[in-house]
């Protein structure tokens, strides 16, 4: 009943507050422990769809089907999920990168040496953004870079964000975005900012493409998780860094069951409420519980061909960061 749903989230709610103040930040970092090789994230002919059985080869379809159904309300239904929370962790992702202060010293530096600066001379910093078909991501990132104010001067921008999905839908709704947020300008002029189709598994860019690569919210949707890590290896450049933002384990056992509470009983029928779509979100809960937890998903990134890899948990463990660097 919406009753007692109310009270599951204020009692949420209320957690996550007191989780917030014991821990400034909400942050916490592991150590850079070793962990042995996991298993194949595929093994044998079916994987699981939240906690459905499905065969390998459907996965993706129906993965696609969700995105295609909650492509419109998406970031709304993101702020139901995680309280607005999401918008913390998302920024937390932003600082991580360094990209505001990384792309200010190239902006400047790049404009002390414009002469010798030539067209082929290709992008200062380019950052993928993958499973971030509605822009939530990419756009900090295009304000932190201050693209939109670039995009006022002619010619193109050293700095490019490429916003990759394997869901037309999503990149549709960001494509929008992007447009009537910033203008056209950003697309067309300076390009600072493209959309592209592509899956995480095999991305249609070449090999040392990239300086940055985040997923956020994205890894768990993906068929084969190992497939998804390598090929983010293989896009990186030499000296790369690669973040992912995902849902993970929490790690208090109090705070673990109001977590589950409010998961299972809140967010399918908030689901059903703003979007009339209650399996959708059963899904997106089901396949949060089903996927990696901390250690595991840092165990692929090493095992995957990352080095320095690390994780930070925020929020209890609700979400995770998991970064590793492709060796120069």
């Amino acid at each position: 009943s919406m009753m007692r749903n109310n009270s599951v989230i204020r009692t949420a709610v209320r957690e996550m507050g007191k989780q917030r103040h014991a821990d400034s930040r909400w942050l916490s970092f592991s150590q850079l422990s070793t962990t042995s090789t996991p298993e194949d994230y595929l093994k044998g002919t079916t994987t699981h769809f939240g906690f459905e059985e499905v065969l390998v080869n459907q996965k993706e379809e129906k993965v696609k089907d969700v995105f295609r159904s909650v492509a419109d309300n998406y970031d709304v239904m993101n702020d139901f999920m995680s309280g607005g929370l999401h918008r913390l962790w998302k920024d937390e992702l932003l600082n991580m990168t360094g990209v505001r202060s990384i792309a200010s010293a190239l902006r400047s530096s790049s404009h002390s040496h414009k002469e010798e600066q030539s067209e082929e001379a290709g992008h200062l910093l380019s950052i993928l953004d993958v499973a971030g078909g509605t822009g939530d991501v990419a756009f900090r990132f295009l304000e932190a870079a201050s693209c939109p104010e670039r995009a006022k001067s002619s010619g193109k921008d050293e700095i490019a964000i490429t916003v990759c999905d394997i869901n037309s839908d999503m990149l549709r709704v960001g494509e929008k975005r992007a447009r009537e947020r910033y203008g056209n300008a950003v697309m067309d002029k300076s390009q600072a900012i493209r959309f592209k189709e592509g899956n995480a598994q095999t991305l249609p860019f070449d090999d040392n493409s990239f300086d940055i690569y985040t997923i956020a919210f994205g890894l768990r949707n993906v068929t084969d998780v190992d497939m998804a890590l390598r090929d983010a290896h293989r896009v990186l450049k030499p000296g790369g860094r690669f973040l992912c933002l995902e849902f993970s384990h929490v790690t208090n056992p109090v705070f673990a069951s109001v977590y589950d509470q409010y998961s299972f009983n809140v967010i399918p029928a908030l689901g059903e409420i703003v979007a009339n779509d209650r399996s959708s979100y059963q899904y997106l809960v089901e396949s949060i519980r089903k996927f990696c937890n901390q250690e595991e998903l840092k165990a692929r990134l090493e095992a995957n061909g990352f080095v320095g890899c690390k994780y930070t948990n925020m929020t209890g463990g609700i979400v995770a960061v998991h970064e590793g660097w492709k060796a120069l």
